[in-house]
């Protein structure tokens, strides 16, 4: 990430064509270290090709990712009216034991004290 990262900063600054020379010297500055083997791999993956024609290519393939929004919703609904309160039970029972967790610890460090 901090290759494509450096690539970007070099792209924004207004370097239209940076070099490994680029990389490593934004790279340098930060104190972080230097991969050959992936400022070698990011260039053989963007030459001859446009970052924003490259940004844009990949948030088509991120939307077309499920996010489980609308599945999640569908179950919801299929279930019938008692779903979303069949799930507000569960949160109500781990509350309840978190808070017995809490009373029982305060009980056993107030005896070391009186």
């Amino acid at each position: 990430m901090k290759v494509i990262a450096a690539f970007l900063l070099a792209k924004l600054a207004g370097n239209e064509s940076p070099t490994k020379d680029d990389l490593k010297k934004i790279l340098e500055s930060v104190g972080a270290e230097i991969d050959e083997e992936k400022i070698d791999l990011l260039f053989s993956l963007v030459k001859d090709r446009d970052v924003t024609e490259l940004i844009a290519a990949g948030r088509e393939k991120m939307g077309a990712l499920s996010s489980g929004g609308p599945a999640v919703a569908v179950v919801g609904a299929g279930a019938g009216g008692d779903a979303p309160a069949a799930a507000a039970e569960p949160a109500k029972e781990a509350k309840k034991v978190e808070e017995e967790k809490e009373d029982s610890d305060d009980g056993g460090m107030m005896s070391l004290f009186d």
